[in-house]
């Protein structure tokens, strides 16, 4: 797999019917190794290893419906309160991040309210703390890390 702007982690991964599976360990199972999900393992691990969130808080493909749609967030963290406080969208590296990926982030963030979006392709992060007075959000360097 292409190599990440990201430090280097350790996978499980394994092959079987000529498919390359990786395991997820916030949903503690194999998943296909697609690009996208190279990205979002790699992000995983990030916010473990390197923010200190707990992996408690963490949700993976987590559904929501949205009018009558029903879609799912790459990743979800919540804070010790159960609400949602980073929304993280993960894309294949090839993908460009565009103005469309911050739109549909920001769709999801209509109903999950979370403080801070990300948008990331592995190779370009994009991190954005809300300002729900003004419906803006502000571009940062980096997500907070975990502080309990």
């Amino acid at each position: 797999m292409q190599k990440l702007n990201f430090p280097q982690y350790t996978f499980r991964i394994k092959s079987n019917e000529n498919k390359l599976f990786i395991f997820d360990f916030i949903r503690k199972k194999d998943v296909v190794l697609t690009p996208e999900e190279w990205v979002r393992q790699h992000f995983l691990m990030h916010l473990v290893q390197e923010k200190k969130y707990p992996a408690s808080l963490i949700a993976v493909e987590k559904k929501l419906t949205l009018n009558t749609l029903t879609k799912r967030t790459d990743i979800v963290v919540y804070n010790t309160l159960a609400q949602p406080e980073i929304i993280i969208e993960c894309k294949a590296p090839e993908v460009k991040i565009s103005q469309e990926v911050f739109d549909q982030i920001a769709r999801y963030n209509i109903k999950l309210k979370a403080n801070y979006l990300v948008v990331s392709n592995g190779l370009e992060h994009y991190f954005c703390k809300m300002n729900f007075q003004e419906e803006t959000y502000i571009f940062l360097k980096d997500i907070p890390n975990y502080l309990n």
